[in-house]
């Protein structure tokens, strides 16, 4: 994932191996597929900047749509499996941070995060949705795509601090434990942090998941 601070990075390194089995829970197979086929057409013939593409399961949906995509992520374990499922093709893969944006790419007519928005502070979310903005044409494409809260589904909420972040505590397959920052944020919340930066704003609710795509305004 891209950077917030070293134990989350820790975390995603260490996930790496195992980090896709998130997407194999039997109970979200018809979300996932609705995504897949969902997704990758709102990126048709663009130029497409993925935030946070970790192993690159989304990637390899929107790649094959998309003229050409910068796919960023700060973990080199996540990367590196990203790199082996995805064809080079029109992909570019970069170690980057989602909060200082690439700029050699020039701009993009759209923007992917997936299962990023939600690992991000309240303190810093509308600096990342506006230095995002700072990387996109105007009127691009802005999609954002993470988790609803579903209980007997969602690892359970073990603490929320003083600004309103809720924590995971999440148990790996090497037997740690992290403290996982998870935030779900409502649309009411969204729209809110949107206000100057986007238009034409659309919050789609599927079983699981949430999606929130507007047009990104200069």
């Amino acid at each position: 994932m891209a950077n917030i601070e070293s134990p989350m990075q820790s975390y995603y390194a260490a996930r790496a191996p195992e980090y896709d089995n998130v997407y194999l829970k039997p109970e979200r197979q018809a979300d996932i597929q609705r995504l897949r086929d969902w997704l990758p057409p709102i990126f048709a013939d663009t130029r497409v900047l993925e935030i946070a593409c970790g192993t690159g399961f989304w990637t390899q949906f929107i790649a094959p749509e998309a003229s050409e995509m910068v796919a960023i992520d700060t973990s080199p374990e996540t990367m590196a499996i990203a790199e082996r499922r995805v064809p080079r093709g029109n992909v570019t893969f970069l170690i980057g941070d989602a909060y200082r944006l690439p700029i050699q790419f020039g701009r993009f007519d759209a923007a992917f995060a997936g299962f990023w928005f939600s690992h991000i502070p309240k303190s810093r979310q509308l600096a990342f949705l506006s230095g995002l903005s700072q990387v996109l044409n105007p009127g691009a494409t802005v999609l954002l795509l993470d988790n609803l809260y579903v209980a007997g589904s969602s690892s359970s909420i073990t603490e929320q601090d003083s600004e309103g972040n809720t924590y995971q505590s999440r148990k790996l397959g090497d037997g740690s434990t992290h403290r996982v920052l998870k935030n779900f944020p409502t649309e009411v919340e969204l729209l809110a942090l949107t206000v100057g930066l986007g238009s034409r704003a659309v919050y789609t609710r599927f079983e699981y998941y949430w999606a929130f795509q507007y047009a990104s305004e200069p």
